[in-house]
């Protein structure tokens, strides 16, 4: 079994995986994209909507790839034989807490996603996967110290400020010198300034509201404050954290005044208070914002906008130039299930036919270093610029104690609120909501 540390495995294997095979994007936290598919196989109570006669059954946590995946299960019967039944979470919906419902009534599926750090959560009830074929063809697999390798990783994200390059060059701003707060600062005061005559709603596509949309202020957000600039296996701000919830207050604070220029520049009318993701990302592609708060996974089709897309960094310190990019989420075989299936439909997924799918089709960024698809997300091309010159940082906010994204999403509502005034006073109401969470 190779032994790999998460957060080496991020920088020693991106280049070469993503050398090998561009893919396109799904969701950071495997649990909360895109809900254009109103496709749900599981029932309010956890129970499945359609149990069927299968040999396994997958729950996925991205709706906006429902059909795709639907293509790849039918696929997999005709090569193989496996009849796999996908069960699709709602974008508003965390498969977490699906995950809770289905074990307390013993009704857990074969397959299922996890982030990094709820691995712990599942000790003692996954499989080791370690010596499948899979394996020796990627250095992305999720490796636990007790349980060995658990995590199939069948996508590569990124993350940091979406952008519309269209309406940037209308405004006459370079996306390449957004790498400093002062020139985000004269961006946003630029765009802001045109916003009318570029038919914008507003300068961010931005949405703090906690209830549905938590995961994206609590984790990918507050992530960058963990990774933006940092190289890869840079990990010193998440050991921090870990360390008894710890946080550098001058970092925090100059993460937080950026926020706070989210905030301003945001649409404070709707979006940024009680909006949705699925207005968020529609916004974005209708030419509304100039940047969006999400990944590669909210566009996956070059037929979802007419403008070029890319990324920004989140600049908060001057000379900030990465994005965040690795396997965010894992695939997942619990051990009470079908597991000869589960391996089987993982060496699969690894070969020619399933990744054609998953790339070409659900728009995934391939981690296995023989897929020979290039990609078509609009997003990849900029992603893959960042990855390519090592400007990139680790996804370590997915390994933070779980469930504190549930707190700290509260943190940024209050502030987009106005209830918390300013960064010093962000500062300060973070860092106590942290340090009594890790104090439970």
């Amino acid at each position: 079994m190779k032994k790999k540390v998460l957060a080496l495995v991020m920088a020693a294997a991106m280049t070469i995986s993503l050398a090998a095979c561009g893919g396109n994007g799904g969701s950071a936290d495997g649990g909360s994209t895109d809900s254009g598919s109103d496709t749900t196989a599981s029932t309010d109570d956890g129970g499945s909507a359609d149990s069927g006669d299968y040999d396994l059954r997958l729950l996925n946590g991205k709706p906006e790839i429902n059909d795709q995946l639907e293509e790849l299960a039918k696929l997999c019967e005709e090569e193989t034989g496996l009849k796999v039944n996908i069960e699709t979470i709602g974008g508003d919906t965390s498969a977490g807490d699906e995950l809770k419902k289905m074990y307390q009534q013993d009704n857990m599926p074969d397959i299922f996603v996890i982030e990094a750090n709820q691995a712990d959560t599942w000790d003692g009830m996954l499989v080791d996967l370690a010596g499948e074929e899979w394996t020796d063809k990627t250095g992305f697999e999720l490796v636990h110290d007790s349980m060995g390798t658990i995590g199939f990783p069948y996508t590569v994200e990124a993350t940091a400020l979406g952008y519309n390059a269209d309406i940037l060059e209308k405004a006459g701003v370079d996306p390449s010198t957004l790498t400093s707060p002062d020139a985000w600062k004269k961006a946003c005061e630029t765009i802001d300034s045109k916003k009318d005559e570029l038919g914008l709603t507003a300068v961010f596509a931005y949405c703090a509201e906690p209830t549905n949309l938590g995961w994206s202020s609590g984790t990918h957000v507050f992530g960058q404050y963990l990774d933006a600039g940092l190289k890869a296996d840079d990990t010193k701000y998440i050991d921090l954290l870990n360390d008894g919830g710890k946080i550098d207050e001058a970092r925090m604070k100059k993460f937080a005044e950026f926020v706070g220029m989210m905030n301003q520049y945001s649409d404070k009318d709707h979006l940024l208070i009680d909006g949705t993701y699925d207005e968020q990302v529609a916004g974005f592609k209708e030419g509304k914002f100039a940047f969006i708060t999400q990944g590669n996974w909210c566009v996956t089709s070059p037929d979802d906008v007419d403008f070029e897309v890319g990324f920004a960094p989140y600049a908060f310190e001057d000379g900030i130039n990465t994005i965040i990019a690795g396997p965010p989420s894992y695939w997942v075989a619990y051990s009470d299930g079908n597991v000869d299936a589960a391996k089987q439909f993982f060496n699969w997924c690894a070969g020619d036919s399933a990744q054609d799918i998953l790339v070409n089709k659900a728009g995934l960024v391939s981690p296995f270093d023989d897929c020979q698809y290039e990609a078509t997300n609009p997003f990849y091309k900029s992603m893959n610029s960042y990855i390519t010159a090592g400007n990139y940082s680790g996804w370590h906010t997915m390994l933070k104690k779980d469930g504190l994204q549930n707190e700290t999403c509260q943190v940024f509502a209050d502030y987009a609120k106005g209830s918390i005034k300013d960064a010093d006073e962000f500062v300060s109401k973070i860092s106590s909501v942290i340090s009594a969470y890790y104090a439970k």
